[in-house]
């Protein structure tokens, strides 16, 4: 593999990682800290940007996007999400005795990225062109 992909990752997923770290500080100033809402609307919209990028990407595995897929997907998609904080939030709800909220996040999160996955993967599909029959 070539040090350029490494690159790509590296820089992508730094990004990623900023922006959701930016996105997470601006929840917290609208929202206040009693829900974790930074880090389920970044792994919604990153989610649902996977899930569009993957789509796109193995339709047109030629074409320009394609290029882009270790800048993108792995870098900036697995930067952006995550499910590391995730974790660390629901015990830290758990701890401060926010049992009935940690388990909410718990419940809402999983089906919430799947949809918004399923909702990107949709979105791709219907760009594609349809085949004159």
């Amino acid at each position: 593999m070539s040090w350029k992909i490494y690159l790509a990752v590296g820089i992508g997923s730094g990004v990623g990682s900023a922006l959701r770290y930016l996105m997470s500080l601006g929840s917290l100033a609208l929202l206040g800290s009693y829900f974790p809402w930074g880090t389920l609307i970044a792994n919604v919209i990153g989610s649902w940007l996977i899930g569009w990028l993957a789509a796109t990407v193995s339709h047109f595995p030629q074409g320009q996007l394609a290029r882009f897929q270790p800048l993108l997907i792995a870098g900036f998609c697995g930067g952006f999400t995550t499910f590391s904080l995730f974790s660390l939030e629901s015990l830290y709800l758990m701890q401060q005795g926010l049992v009935w909220v940690a388990l909410l996040y718990i419940l809402v999160s999983l089906p919430l990225w799947l949809g918004a996955a399923k909702l990107g993967e949709r979105l791709a599909l219907f760009q594609q062109p349809r085949s004159q029959d």
